[in-house]
């Protein structure tokens, strides 16, 4: 570059320079422990209310039908109130953790990479509370009216469900966190073909594998019933087609945006 080209204010904002390695890892330091701090602060309230917010978990049980749980180890009980303090810690403190992330990516990006990485930042804590809360209010309730369906006589025999509360939190939170972390696949999706690693058509012509690979995720994720696999492969692939279509929409609105774009002159030598 010679001394006379100038120098785009609008391209290289927010990474004109460089930094040295060890700066780098002093912001990292710093970031992480104020993700850290939110988390602890976080767990010292919800700590508090651990009997509330396990009261709100344990609410499609109720619903269910089911007006028993137990515990069957001394130390099971206060332990579940841990887990229960440090899974809402998790979730409160969670808009931190990524605005933490987003200050420590934002200052090696150009003006043009943040406009377009703000909406996907903004969108990741609302698809991924629509994802928890349809696991709280849909997912959930069906699983569990299937699962303690299997209760009655057996042969002369009396069967009864008798849930434990860890094994219980463990249901609930694998349910929650995996519809959560599913509802994120169309920020995935545009994501990898914005940055030009895949196209639209690639993934049009992935959709059987994509259909496989949801019912393996489902798999894996959840519980081992068919029905509570079954209702979370589906979502995963109208969510999967779902971000085929506003992949087609972005790419339509950059098509119309540059054909509007007004063409400077070129200058005459």
């Amino acid at each position: 570059m010679t001394a006379e080209t100038p120098i785009n204010a609008e391209e290289h904002d927010g990474a004109g320079g460089k930094m040295p390695l060890l700066d780098h890892l002093i912001e990292l330091r710093s970031r992480l422990l104020k993700s850290l701090i939110a988390i602890a602060l976080a767990f010292g309230v919800c700590l508090y209310f651990a009997e509330p917010i396990f009261s709100v978990l344990v609410q499609p049980l109720v619903a269910a039908g089911q007006g028993k749980i137990i515990y069957t180890q001394l130390f099971e009980a206060f332990f579940v109130q841990i887990k229960v303090a440090l899974f809402a810690s998790m979730m409160i403190a969670f808009p931190v953790i990524t605005n933490q992330l987003w200050k420590f990516v934002a200052p090696g990006l150009y003006r043009k990479e943040k406009r377009a990485l703000l909406p996907f930042l903004f969108a990741t804590p609302v698809l991924f509370t629509a994802g928890a809360c349809l696991a709280y209010f849909v997912t959930v309730p069906v699983a569990l009216k299937f699962l303690l369906g299997y209760q009655g006589d057996m042969g002369g025999i009396q069967q009864e469900a008798l849930p434990s509360v860890a094994n219980y939190l463990s249901f609930i939170m694998q349910f929650i966190m995996a519809f959560g972390i599913a509802f994120l696949l169309p920020i995935f999706l545009m994501l990898i073909e914005r940055s030009g690693l895949v196209t639209r058509e690639q993934l049009v012509s992935a959709r059987r594998y994509m259909i496989v690979a949801a019912f393996a995720i489902a798999a894996v994720a959840t519980p081992p019933d068919i029905l509570s696999q079954f209702l979370l492969a589906v979502p995963l692939i109208l969510l999967y087609e779902l971000s085929l279509f506003a992949i087609w929409f972005t790419q339509r609105r950059r098509k119309t945006g540059a054909e509007e774009a007004p063409v400077e002159p070129l200058e005459e030598a």
